[in-house]
């Protein structure tokens, strides 16, 4: 490396000419490189001399040469190094000097230096308690709040119950949904965004009922949050519920009526409630399921009822027998159309609370249902048959109804038939004739 002073090594005897000039630059990229002009005196003549300010070593070294246009050549030369790292890597090994100049290349985009990202790397390091930083920029693109559309708890529960309408879903369904999930955004007016795992916790713990409608509950918040996410209210995969302790609910005793309970309680129907709680005696049919029947499913010259996959809880397609004491209860209805039961489900609970009333006789939860699948795995024998009639698993059926009842006591469950027919009212009020 040639240095002024290597060429002049005293300047006893130079005087200089006059000011120092202004210096010129050369600038590649970010760098500047200053070559200064300078005038000597050596022996009574005056020589022109240009001074390159190098700083890649990390200290300062002037070069001095006599010709500007190699000055500025040697200017452009630092500068460039200066610029893509080669003056550093020069010093180093060829694979320290590969890895930096390579290092220098992928900040570019950036326009950050080497050393401020070094020091961010490290800072995430240290945060991060190691080499994540790829996995933290991912959840951070993937949890952006700026992202997602603000929407309170009360707004995304009318969204949803009114998709489930459009859907076709059934009114117990609704009903049930917008009276949980209206509880629920009573307690968070707030920003479906920002309920947590924590909050929804504490919530469950709060209500004071039973596991089985905690659970119930449970399954219609993560629903809440499914159809939120799916429009982007919250983050993805950030369903609060995900994380929510898992409620285990066991089932009660399986609870059934007596022949003489049920004479009672359809004896104390009202006439339109009737032939819904006849099916479930003597069909198997679920609450929900008597809800959807219409007439037309309803086949009394080939003893079958047809419980469509749109209307069943499994959405699956089944036959079901009509036996004797069934079709006894539902033949005066014979030529009615539409659903048997067209009320609400409001209009369902009062007329069930006037039978228990009038008949003296407590209502049991699905008691109807237990009842036809106990009774007639007593009186069939055969636990395949039964399970492919009341729409269950022979597994569920052999656990939870087996040797309940005698065979004796289910002939006359289902000996239960109306006295004579004309103890039966013919639904007359908006009933069409088929």
């Amino acid at each position: 490396m040639l240095i002024f002073s290597d060429i002049f090594p005293t300047f006893d005897g130079m005087k200089m000419k006059g000011a120092r000039r202004k210096p010129e630059t050369v600038k590649v990229g970010n760098i500047t490189v200053r070559v200064y002009r300078r005038e000597k005196n050596l022996n009574g003549k005056t020589y022109a001399v240009f001074e390159v300010a190098d700083y890649s070593t990390g200290r300062r070294v002037m070069h001095s040469i006599s010709d500007h246009s190699k000055a500025i050549e040697k200017a452009q030369t630092i500068a460039r190094q200066l610029s893509t790292g080669e003056a550093t890597a020069a010093g180093m090994r060829n694979g320290d000097a590969a890895s930096f100049g390579r290092a220098v290349e992928l900040l570019a985009p950036t326009g950050a230096p080497l050393e401020i990202a070094a020091s961010v790397y490290a800072k995430c390091f240290e945060i991060l308690g190691g080499d994540r930083m790829i996995e933290a920029a991912n959840f951070f693109q993937k949890h952006r709040p700026d992202l997602l559309t603000r929407k309170a708890v009360a707004e995304v529960v009318a969204e949803l119950v009114a998709a489930k309408e459009a859907r076709g879903k059934s009114p117990r369904y609704i009903g049930d949904l917008s009276a949980r999930l209206t509880r629920f955004a009573k307690a968070f007016a707030v920003d479906i965004g920002t309920v947590t795992t924590a909050d929804v916790q504490r919530w469950l713990d709060g209500l004071k009922v039973a596991p089985q409608t905690a659970k119930n509950f449970r399954t219609v918040i993560h629903t809440l949050f499914e159809f939120a996410e799916a429009r982007g209210y919250i983050v993805k995969d950030g369903n609060p519920v995900q994380g929510v302790e898992t409620i285990k609910a066991k089932g009660g005793a399986i609870e059934i009526y007596t022949p003489a309970e049920i004479a009672a309680l359809l004896e104390a129907a009202p006439a339109d409630f009737r032939p819904v709680l006849a099916l479930g005696a003597f069909a198997g049919l679920r609450s929900a399921e008597a809800e959807r029947i219409e007439w037309k499913d309803i086949n009394l010259a080939a003893n079958r009822i047809t419980v469509a996959a749109d209307k069943a809880k499994t959405a699956s397609r089944r036959i079901v027998p009509i036996l004797p004491n069934l079709a006894a209860w539902l033949r005066p209805y014979a030529g009615h159309s539409g659903r048997v039961w067209k009320g609400s489900p409001d209009d369902l609970r009062t007329a069930r609370a006037g039978a228990v009333e009038k008949a003296k006789t407590a209502w049991k939860d699905n008691a109807a249902r237990h009842s036809f699948i106990s009774y007639r795995l007593a009186e069939v024998q055969d636990v395949p048959k039964v399970a492919l009639e009341a729409g269950n698993s022979p597994g569920v059926i052999f656990k939870h109804y087996r040797e309940l009842v005698e065979p004796e006591a289910a002939k006359a469950w289902f000996a239960v038939a109306p006295e004579a027919p004309a103890n039966v009212i013919p639904m007359a009020k908006g009933v069409a004739n088929a």
